[in-house]
Order: structure tokens, then sequence, then C-alpha cells
């Protein structure tokens, strides 16, 4: 089988190359970047802030993460008074054996906000080199540098990309993704159209060491006595970015303006400016842009590449890793076994879909508050009911909740069961939305998070209070045990046993059947062998076409989207005219 071509090696390249890796699927990485790393840039300013769930996934890779920092708290400052304050609590560690029960009450128990975890706030360059350092102890994955792709050919079997450049050459793959960034080459060779808004919100950046009155709290500053909107987040080694909100419109911001900025906001909040070294500036725009075609035959698009985002403090870089999560065990179901085309057309739907839901949730929010008497409009138009102020909205985007920057729930998706199954009964996490990190035992014997054993196959989790207290070999031929085994072992995909001594909102001897990327298929009461084998069978989108035959030529000189195919091609922010397809 053909190995799996990434095209690009940022963050979200990596991470998809990283999660096939681990998957046992072969991938080429083709790196515009030269060899000799020249291409490669630290900037202090420029950071990313990932969501529990997203620096989790990375962390289940083999990714160390050391460089980066979990904020202790966050607070909202309105003018001179603390409008709103977020304490973090600590990442729950895997649970051992002899905690397991303990664990496991906390997990049911404990009241969401005290479980509340911080983003993880990290420099870019630093991400990236540890996701090369943990592909780097991966066999199976070869990074081509120095090469600039500029034709795509695919037929029934394959695809074919050929690069130019000091380690061009034809390169073929069964599959292929474009994680290239907002001027993806891979996009423009598809003739995919990438319709959206330009400059939705503009930043000033700066990277600075210095000492602020909050030593590890993340601060976003609405209203300050002098200067616009700042968000100031801690990283590690006494640094500190800063980014202010511009005015509307493309004034250019002079190094005097920006130092304006730093002292106005250090002499706020510390009554003089206190000793600074400023590391690094900048100035980037966020725009709102997503292509209209996720998927073109056997070539994808992921990260950057498929969408922009990231006003009113989301990441456009959290909903790449995602899109890697997603598409990954699709990807890796496809070239062992074969795939459908539903399988494969399901990434689009899921992710897409997930993508629309942000930025609607992000337009609604900013034409509430970044327009005259928006603040009213959002109070009552955005949270109906909600006693909570608008401050707190705007919080929401920066620390992952809410409508803005929470976990994608993929609740109509392609991939469910016709309907619910017979025997479904309802727990606290809906189908469609992420999983609860509870204690779960492995046949093994192993106790770990549950959320840990994600990533691999399909998981079915019995929820057997109890069992902590029995050894092993008495639960494993007892009880439910053995028929559930039984049926693990007819389903049409690879899928674990798990036995957890609760779960929020289940009863004793509810069966649950949970997505390698943490997404609840079902849950059933009792074992029922004929549902857990159509919740599976749903799962993989049905039987599989031959992998000779799946997703074939109908993508082979870039497709149509359905929207008159390149004569779309207005809506795309870089203006490439349409000879850019593929093979010309």
């Amino acid at each position: 089988m053909d190995p799996v071509i990434v095209v690009g090696a940022g963050p979200v390249g990596l991470t998809l190359a990283l999660t096939l890796a681990r998957r046992e699927v072969r991938v080429v990485v083709l790196d515009e970047t030269p060899a000799d790393g020249t291409g490669e840039e630290e900037r202090p300013a420029r950071t990313a802030v990932l969501r529990p769930d997203t620096a989790e996934m990375l962390e289940r890779l083999g990714c160390a993460l050391e460089g980066g920092t979990r904020w202790t708290g966050w607070r909202t400052l309105r003018r001179r008074a603390v409008a709103a304050q977020v304490p973090f609590a600590e990442p729950r560690r895997p649970a051992g054996a002899d905690g397991a029960e303990e664990a496991a009450e906390e997990a049911v128990t404990a009241p969401q906000e005290a479980r509340e975890v911080s983003p993880l706030h990290l420099p870019q360059h630093a991400l990236t080199r540890e996701l090369r350092a943990a592909l780097a102890r991966r066999s199976g994955v070869r990074i081509v540098p120095g090469g600039h792709l500029d034709s795509l050919r695919q037929d029934s079997a394959g695809i074919t990309a050929h690069t130019r450049g000091s380690n061009g050459g034809h390169w073929r793959g069964s599959y292929l993704v474009g994680c290239d960034g907002a001027r993806s080459t891979v996009r423009k060779l598809l003739g995919a159209r990438f319709p959206g808004r330009t400059a939705v919100e503009r930043y000033a950046v700066a990277a600075l060491r210095t000492e602020l009155p909050w030593p590890g709290e993340a601060v976003l500053h609405r209203s300050p006595p002098r200067g616009g909107e700042v968000t100031a987040r801690p990283l590690p080694d006494g640094v500190w970015r800063l980014d202010w909100l511009l005015p509307p419109g493309g004034d250019l911001v002079t190094p005097d303006a920006l130092l304006t900025l730093v002292r106005d906001s250090l002499s706020t909040w510390c009554g003089e400016v206190p000793p600074y070294e400023l590391l690094d500036t900048g100035v980037h725009a966020v725009h709102h842009r997503l292509t209209r075609r996720m998927r073109t035959g056997r070539a994808f698009l992921a990260g950057d590449a498929a969408h922009l985002l990231g006003a009113l403090g989301t990441q456009g870089l959290d909903e790449g890793l995602r899109d890697a999560e997603n598409l990954a065990w699709k990807l890796a179901l496809a070239w062992h076994h074969g795939a459908s085309e539903t399988l494969l057309d399901s990434y689009q739907a899921e992710r897409r879909g997930a993508i629309v839901a942000r930025l609607r949730a992000a337009d609604r929010a900013l034409t509430a508050v970044r327009s005259s008497g928006g603040w009213h409009t959002a109070r009552r138009a955005l949270v109906p009911g909600a006693v909570r102020g608008h401050d707190e909205l705007l919080t929401d985007g920066h620390l992952g909740r809410g409508t803005l920057a929470a976990p994608p729930v993929y609740d109509r998706t392609p991939l469910a069961p016709a309907g619910p199954p017979t025997g479904a009964v309802p727990v606290a996490t809906a189908p469609g939305d992420p999983v609860e990190d509870v204690p779960v035992t492995a046949p093994d014997g192993s106790v770990v998070g549950l959320r840990e054993r994600l990533g691999g196959d399909l998981l079915v989790v019995l929820v057997a209070p109890g069992t902590g207290v029995w050894e092993r070999r008495h639960w494993l031929g007892a009880g439910l045990m053995p028929g559930l085994s039984a049926a693990i072992g007819a389903l049409p995909m690879r899928a674990e046993l798990l036995v957890a001594e609760a779960y929020p909102g289940a009863s004793a001897h509810t069966v649950l059947m949970v997505r390698p990327d943490g997404h609840l298929v079902a849950a059933m009461a009792g074992v029922r062998p004929a549902e857990l084998y159509a919740c599976a069978d749903a799962v993989r989108g049905g039987s599989a076409t031959p992998r000779g035959q799946a997703a074939g030529a109908e993508g082979a000189e870039g497709g149509s989207d359905g929207e008159g195919g390149g004569a779309g091609r207005a809506g795309d922010p870089d203006g490439a005219p349409s000879e850019a397809t593929a093979n010309r």
C-alpha cells in the first residue's frame, strides 16, 4: 500500500503524520522548508494556546510539551475592577489501581467548575520541535524537505504529487492531505473555493520578559484607562505575550506606537513602567474563511488550508489539530482495510460542520460586542436568560468553553446508527459528544483514564460497580463479561474492552461505545450483540470499498465543488488564476 502524503510540516501536518504512524500507516511529509532549517523561525511572539483536549491528544502521541506553561488562573478586568476570575485545577493524572475508586467518585460528583483545567501556552516553534522529536522516534515516516508542490494527479488506485526544488520529484501515495497553511497550494490545485472575510480583527503583539502583578495568571483587560483591550498571557521563564486589539482599519502600527502600547499597559498594571526586556513584536490580522470542500477524491484539506478563524480569543490551531485527530483514524482504517465513501466523506461533514458552527457563533458575538450599543444586544440576543455578563462571554473564547471554543459535537454525523439502538439509555454524555475522562480497567489489569485509550481502536466500556475490589481473574469470567467479550470479537472493526466503576449518569451494566477520537456512539443497557455490531458498522461507514477502488478517479482533475468548479475561484483570497488547478 502506498504511503499517505502529508503536504506541510507545521503543527497540523506533523500531528497528522504522528497520529498515522502510531496506527502503523506509512507517511511521507513534503516540507517546503530547506533541509538546512533556514526556513524555520523562532518567534517568541508567535505562540499557541492549546485547549485541554488538544494538549491531551498531543501528550498521548508522545509529545513532552515541556516548553509550555499552564496558567494558575484567568482574570477579566474591566476598567480598574475585576469582572471575572477562573481558578484552574492541575491536569488530572492517570489513576493508579489503588486510587481508581476515589478517582471515579471524583469524576462523577465534582462540579464542573472545580475540574476546569488551564489551556497550555507555548511558543509555536517549541511545539513544532516537540512534534519533530516525537516523529523521530517513530518508524515509517519520511520527511522530505526542500520541495515545492506544483501538480497533483489522481486515479482509481492512488494519487501522485510532483514537487520541484532541491528535493523535487514524483511522490506516489494512497491519499494526500494538504496541511500547507492559509495560502495552500493543495487547495489551489484542487480548485476548492475559500470564501470568507478578511481582517475580522487586527492585533498588535509583543513578547517581553518582565514581572506583572499576577504571576502565573492570564489576564483580559477590557476598557483599560489607557490604550485598548489587551490580553496578557504568561509563558515560561518570566516571559509574557501581550495582544492589543487594534481599531478597525489598516493603519500602520509603527515601532513607536507599539512601544507606547507596552508602556501604557505596564504602567496601568504596575503603577509605573517596570524593567522589561522586549523580545519580539508583530501585527496580525484574524481572517474568517472556510473552504467549500475538505475532500476531493483521495485528497483532503486540514488546518489553515481548510479554514481560518481566531476572533474573540478562539484558536485556529486547536481546530487544525482536531482535523488531524478526526481524519487520522479514518485514513488508517482505509489504509489497512479499505473504506466506504461514507467514512471518507464523514471527515468533511463533521469537521466542516463544526467550523461552520464556530464561525457563526463568532460572527454573532462580533456583531454584538464590537458594535455601538452591542453589549445590550449581547445580553439580550446571545445569552438570553443568563446572569453572566458580557465579559464572561469573551472569556469563553479564550478558555475553550461554550459555542465559541468548546470541543466539537458530532451529533449529525453520517457515522451515527440509523436510529437509537434497541436498549439505548441516556447518560450524562449525549451521542456525538466527547466522553468524560473516568478511570477504566483494561483486560490486562491496568487502570488508566478513559481518554488515555483514545487514538487506537473502537472502545467498548462496561459500567460495573464493584469490579475494583475483585481480582481480575474473578470478574473476567463472571456476569456480563464473557458475553460482552464474545460480542466484541464479532464486531466488523477492532475494539478494546474496558471496565469502569462508574460513568456520569450511567447505571450498572450500561455499555458505552466510543469512537477512536473520543466521541460517544451509543449507550445501551446490558450486552446486545446485534446492536453493538450495528453501531460499529455505522462507525466504519458500512462495508468498505476494496482498497484499489476506494476514493476513485472522481477527483482526478481537481473535481467540482458543485458551485461552478474552477469558475468559483473568485472566492479564493489569494486570487490564484483558474489555470492553477491540478495537472495543468
